[in-house]
């Protein structure tokens, strides 16, 4: 259920800003399949990756933490 939150805002944020799944998996030196796993729910990125996509994104990790994760 968590990384189902996880992987729906981060594809979110991810179209938001423009970025292609490949684009976006390059720029963090990811595979997309990774990065696909992540968006499906299938896997829960770390903590270092979530860091790297905010940056990536420009936004902050509260952002783009579910709701029920922000603020941890």
């Amino acid at each position: 259920m968590e990384a189902e939150k996880w992987g729906r805002r981060i594809r979110a944020f991810r179209k938001l800003k423009g970025y292609t799944q490949e684009r976006l998996a390059k720029e963090l030196g990811i595979s997309v399949s990774i990065l696909g796993e992540i968006e499906r729910g299938n896997r829960l990125p770390t903590e270092e990756l979530v860091q790297q996509i905010a940056e990536r994104l420009n936004i902050s990790v509260e952002e783009l933490a579910p709701h029920s994760e922000a603020g941890k």
